[in-house]
């Protein structure tokens, strides 16, 4: 497993400038703010810094960067001191890198705020039929539909926050997300994944396997697995084979470059770099957790060069588009345009990191 051609030094300086990159970024099409400020320059509680800040505190984590990890303090003390937003899915997604942070700080605010969400998640949070999440986002309710995204933005929270409080009933409800999810969004022909599911009108909408929302189900599931390590083997056996299943289909839509086109089966669409680090990153932390054969780890190495090639002078990953509401046709996400993201910042950053801590 070990990558022998790896630059570790140059790899490492790499992921700095990507982390650097996320810092500066002041918001979604606001671009890089100033060099010399320091801290996270994010200014919005949401699911696209919650994914970038996860990719930062796992960088933070491997470093062992105590500034890093004192910048992640500051920008959440000062989020929860102002006011923080209606609880919804995508405003829960930077509560999975506070539920770590607060293994590495002594902060009960922290630690309260917490437990305090991942209870209103399991009682408060609109369920579907069959008790699914309910994809509530900030501008619309979204009645009685599940999307791919919220296994990464919820349930991964859910089960950190069950293992920190010794919760199993908030663990096994977090896999039971992924069982519903899974049941109506996971296409047993390909073994690709639906971005969404209404129970209102009984469909997957435009049937789109979206690329990026592919990535967060081959992210999630070697996650769950690493955050529950007991998981029942009735659970694991059933989410290996659905990775399995999945990851046999995306290296068949993989470009000979390594890249992944925003819709998967459609050359047509544009290529989306978020989609392949996370999809890459998912396969490495697969073949990790044993669900993967290490044959796969070609494609990641693929995907490596292909996100590397993506990066700029100033750590900025390009060709990344921009966040991605439910399409109701494919044309809408052939028209998604690319911008620097926090979660390019952090799907790269994740996929960094696990190359270099396997680079001897």
């Amino acid at each position: 497993m070990k990558n022998a051609n790896i630059d570790r030094q140059g790899l490492r300086k790499t992921i700095d400038e990507v982390a650097v990159a996320f810092s500066r970024l002041k918001g979604i099409k606001e671009g890089l703010g100033s060099e010399s400020a320091s801290g996270i320059q994010f200014d919005e509680w949401d699911w696209e810094v919650g994914v970038g800040l996860y990719g930062f505190l796992r960088r933070a984590i491997a470093a062992d960067d105590r500034k890093a990890l004192a910048d992640l303090v500051d920008w959440y003390a000062m989020q929860i001191a102002r006011g923080l937003p209606p609880r919804q899915i995508n405003s829960t997604a930077p509560m999975l890198p506070l539920a770590i942070l607060i293994r590495h700080v002594d902060r009960p605010d922290f630690r309260a705020l917490v437990e305090d969400w991942a209870d209103w998640l399991v009682h408060h949070l609109p369920k579907t039929e069959d008790g699914g999440f309910q994809h509530v986002v900030k501008e619309r309710l979204n009645e009685g539909e599940l999307w791919d995204d919220t296994l990464f933005m919820a349930a991964l929270f859910l089960a950190q926050a069950g293992v920190v409080f010794e919760r199993k009933d908030w663990v096994d409800e977090a896999v039971y997300q992924f069982l519903v999810h899974a049941r109506y969004l996971s296409d047993p022909v390909t073994g690709l994944w639906y971005h969404g599911w209404t129970f209102l009108g009984r469909h997957n909408f435009a049937r789109a396997f979206w690329a990026r929302g592919n990535a967060w189900i081959t992210v999630a599931i070697p996650e769950l697995f690493a955050i529950v390590p007991d998981l029942a083997g009735k659970d694991r056996r059933f989410l290996a084979n659905l990775l399995k299943s999945q990851v046999r289909a995306l290296k068949q839509f993989q470009r000979q470059d390594g890249l992944f086109h925003t819709l998967l089966d459609d050359p047509t669409s544009p290529t989306e770099t978020s989609a392949t680090a996370g999809i890459a990153y998912g396969i490495l932390r697969g073949i990790e957790a044993g669900i993967l054969d290490a044959s796969d780890k070609a494609h990641a190495d693929l995907a490596l060069a292909a996100v590397l090639g993506q990066i700029d002078a100033q750590g900025v990953v390009h060709g990344v588009s921009d966040g991605t509401p439910m399409g109701h046709d494919l044309d809408f996400y052939r028209r998604i345009p690319n911008l620097p993201t926090p979660y390019g910042q952090a799907l790269a950053m994740l996929l960094l990191i696990d190359v270099m801590m396997k680079t001897s």
